[in-house]
């Protein structure tokens, strides 16, 4: 009996950790855009973080949407574990 979790669970997760990433770094109202496209197929996992902001960010979107993406990393990584 296999106890790795369902392929919902693994996208949901990595679905919720890089939102939580990008949603912890700006304001409501400097995010104009978020796309966030995850998808998990024998056994590899594919996140896609797009980011757009307004000028007057608080931080920089590549930066962010680059630590949105390992966030959804390291909490599938720890769904394995």
């Amino acid at each position: 009996m296999s106890t790795d979790p369902s392929d919902e669970t693994v996208v949901t997760t990595a679905a919720e950790a890089a939102e939580g990433v990008v949603l912890s770094r700006f304001s409501n109202k400097s995010v104009t855009d978020l796309d966030i496209t995850v998808g998990f197929e024998d056994g590899v996992l594919d996140v896609d973080v797009y980011l757009n902001t307004a000028g007057d960010a608080e931080a920089d979107p590549e930066a962010v949407a680059t630590e949105a993406v390992e966030a959804a990393e390291s909490a599938v990584d720890k769904l394995f574990e």
